[in-house]
């Protein structure tokens, strides 16, 4: 699978090692960056990240900043991006199984490596659920994209 990461500078440490370990399971890993941990602003490298996965070039994105959700607010302005944030693994399993996001967000500095780990293997390793019931709940927030959010061109 081809992932998108992005991250900010209180994100750079966690995403280098999600980076080393989806690398080491086989996965294209597009790193967007920011590649260090001097200040910056994270629309920056989220909203480049955010635009490959919606245009496809991605299967998924990953961004990790301090808290998570600036990368959320930031992935979700773009037409196609269902981004999650997650804190345990349960979490990023249902986001997954009942909302099939296409983005996962971490915050650096509400969680530490090792349950980012678990929450990113969960992620990678969970399915939408095929249910009706999923399915159609998925679709109608497909539709309430297509209805109110400019696509991309």
């Amino acid at each position: 699978m081809k992932i998108a990461m992005a991250n900010d500078h209180a994100g750079t440490s966690m995403k280098m090692e999600i980076k080393a370990f989806l690398e080491e399971q086989g996965h294209e890993v597009v790193d967007f960056g920011t590649y260090d941990e001097a200040s910056c602003d994270l629309s920056d490298f989220v909203l480049p990240a955010a635009l490959a996965v919606a245009k496809g070039e991605c299967d998924r994105g990953i961004f990790v900043d301090g808290v998570g959700y600036g990368s959320a607010m930031i992935a979700n302005k773009v037409s196609g991006i269902y981004a999650c944030v997650c804190q345990d693994p349960f979490c990023a399993q249902l986001a997954r199984q009942h909302n099939d996001a296409n983005v996962l967000c971490l915050g650096a500095k509400i969680i530490g490596g090792m349950i980012a780990m678990e929450i990113v293997k969960t992620y990678m390793s969970t399915d939408a659920l095929t249910a009706d019931k999923y399915v159609r709940r998925v679709q109608k927030v497909q539709k309430i994209n297509d209805d109110y959010c400019r696509p991309l061109s």
